[in-house]
């Protein structure tokens, strides 16, 4: 089996659980495995204040504390499927020094905001926890709610492009909760049929780990 073959193997219904009992050592695996990733996709944003931001799979507010900051006149808004990771992510806002945010419970596959609404949407680890199946219906989702011309950040666990990196691959093999049920993931082809124009696709290594990170408008 490759990694193009791996599908997910846990459960939707079982990630918020899965999560809240990550969320106490996920800033850890945070700052090893993702923090450089995460730190580029920040930086391709290119927030400009007074946007309107939505965070689909918060976290533990690691990137949103990050957008929060860079967007004080703005709107913006986070959710997430765990209470856990939101518990932490509340704590880490607390820290911000203003209030224009919310954070809530909420789907990828029901956004709770308005249609053509949002300038900017970003998305970090989530897709390689979602079957292939769900993930076209996810990114119509994303579209429907940016705004013409709307920008999208997006951060994956993807395929291993160096040997050592496999290591990951062999571990959700053989226990995919090990990893947080994450398994490597490519999507800008995928961004592009559903009607994105993906403008950077980037390879991160951290900690072995592989990252994507892309950046796409809505074309």
């Amino acid at each position: 089996m490759t990694n193009r073959e791996l599908d997910a193997r846990v459960s939707q219904k079982d990630v918020p659980s899965l999560y809240d009992r990550l969320s106490g050592l996920y800033d850890l695996w945070g700052r090893l495995a993702e923090s450089q990733a995460r730190a580029r996709a920040i930086e391709l944003a290119s927030i400009q204040d007074g946007e309107s931001l939505l965070e689909v799979a918060v976290g533990t507010g690691l990137a949103f504390f990050e957008i929060a900051k860079r967007n004080p006149n703005g709107s913006n808004c986070g959710i997430d499927l765990s209470p856990g990771m939101l518990a932490k992510a509340r704590s880490r806002m607390q820290r911000l020094g203003h209030e224009s945010y919310s954070l809530s419970i909420g789907s990828a596959f029901e956004l709770p905001v308005e249609t053509s609404s949002v300038d900017l949407l970003v998305n970090s680890y989530m897709f390689d926890l979602i079957p292939f199946g769900d993930m076209d219906r996810i990114l119509q989702e994303f579209r429907r709610v940016l705004r013409p011309s709307g920008r999208l950040i997006l951060v994956n666990m993807t395929e291993a492009e160096r040997a050592a990196a496999r290591i990951y691959s062999w571990i959700y093999r053989l226990s995919p909760k090990a990893i947080g049920g994450c398994r490597g993931v490519r999507l800008a082809d995928r961004l592009e049929r559903i009607g994105f124009r993906v403008e950077i696709r980037e390879y991160h290594q951290q900690f072995l780990f592989p990252s994507e990170v892309i950046r796409a408008w809505v074309s």
